[in-house]
């Protein structure tokens, strides 16, 4: 096993990476507050894992009440929220419950924000289940669910007690979500970390292959990556935005084409492509940078291509992008292989062409 910590003062705490951790009462109870303990799960994750994470906890002499929701991004809603308010009403759980989230980054995402609004809020454990979510969406203390014209509109900053990644539970995961994973884990060599491109580009079939080794350190290293950001900028006023390379661009294809045609992952590795094409553009990155970004993107078995959409459909939905100001989109580019920037000083023409020359039949 392997522990970090994210480093937030009196908040801070750890992510446990390891085989088999679902079964380790010790890493759970700390986390844990004197009352109630609620599974939010959903109709897939919930059949394979949460006999283990139940016996576990009942080996702790806690019975948790269970919640178990739909599964699909096109779930992530207000009215999730309303069925685990509702479920916790009903067997009385108070200010002392604690939320364990087990699942990928939609059941993680919609707990964090139910924990956070929850009698004005209550502790929360994520337990993540698919790649993505242990890279990404279950460090960092983003929370929220989706409406009809924008992704993530609803939501709330709100870190959780602990985070427990077992590497067992991608096990099941099917190769598609797997792979929707790995862009996330591209995007932190993208951002902040070249050393770590270079390894991925020198061991990207080892990871698709799940070799134990490579993948501990993958995921080892993304947390790593994504906590450095997260301490030096909890609530996303400056640095912690180029979290967000290719997710302007990505978010709008979720949008556009309903929530859950494309993975996240999917639309991320697109909408990093397009980033990189428009920072080329704007001549701040090499076109041979250009060049292998798109070699790992495919190599990962990643889409590149976008949905053949009027390119009216996308800026709409990348208008009301969390990051715009004043009505003005801004944008995470790249200068180098391992180094990004956000700036809101973009022509129009250079975005607009960026999108065409990714749509498919290009």
């Amino acid at each position: 096993m392997r522990t970090l910590t994210v480093e937030l003062g009196p908040r801070a705490y750890p992510i446990h990476i390891g085989a088999g951790l679902l079964c380790r009462p010790e890493l759970l109870e700390p986390a844990l507050g004197k009352g109630p303990v609620a599974v939010v799960t959903n109709t897939t994750v919930g059949p394979l894992y949460l006999p283990t994470l139940r016996e576990t906890l009942q080996a702790m002499g806690r019975e948790p009440v269970v919640i178990e929701l739909p599964d699909g991004e096109q779930y992530k809603t207000l009215a999730a929220i309303e069925q685990i308010v509702d479920q916790l009403l009903a067997h009385g759980c108070d200010r002392s419950t604690t939320l364990l989230a087990l699942g990928g980054g939609v059941v993680g995402d919609i707990t964090g924000f139910a924990a956070s609004v929850y009698q004005r809020g209550v502790p929360f454990v994520q337990i993540p289940t698919t790649l993505l979510a242990q890279v990404d969406s279950s460090v960092g203390g983003k929370t929220g669910v989706n409406h009809p014209r924008g992704k993530n509109m609803i939501g709330t900053f709100y870190q959780p007690r602990a985070v427990l990644i077992d590497t067992d539970t991608l096990k099941t995961l099917p190769e598609r979500e797997y792979r929707s994973g790995i862009a996330e884990v591209i995007k932190y060599g993208l951002i902040v970390d070249q050393g770590f491109f270079n390894y991925l580009e020198d061991n990207m079939d080892a990871l698709l292959a799940q070799e134990p080794g490579v993948l501990a350190h993958v995921i080892e290293q993304s947390c790593a990556d994504k906590a450095w950001v997260v301490a030096k900028d909890e609530t996303e006023g400056g640095l912690r935005a180029i979290l967000n390379l290719g997710h302007t661009f990505g978010h709008a294809i979720e949008a556009a084409t309903g929530y859950g045609t494309y993975l996240h992952g999917e639309a991320v590795a697109i909408g990093m492509a397009m980033a990189a094409d428009l920072s080329r553009r704007l001549d701040l990155l090499r076109e041979s940078e250009q060049s292998a970004i798109y070699r790992l993107i495919k190599r990962a078995g990643l889409p590149t291509a976008a949905p053949a959409l009027p390119v009216a459909d996308y800026l709409r939905y990348m208008r009301v992008d969390k990051k715009a100001q004043e009505g003005r989109m801004r944008f995470v580019l790249l200068t180098a292989i391992g180094e990004a920037t956000i700036t809101g000083d973009v022509p129009e023409a250079a975005v607009i062409e960026a999108i065409q020359s990714h749509m498919e039949g290009r």
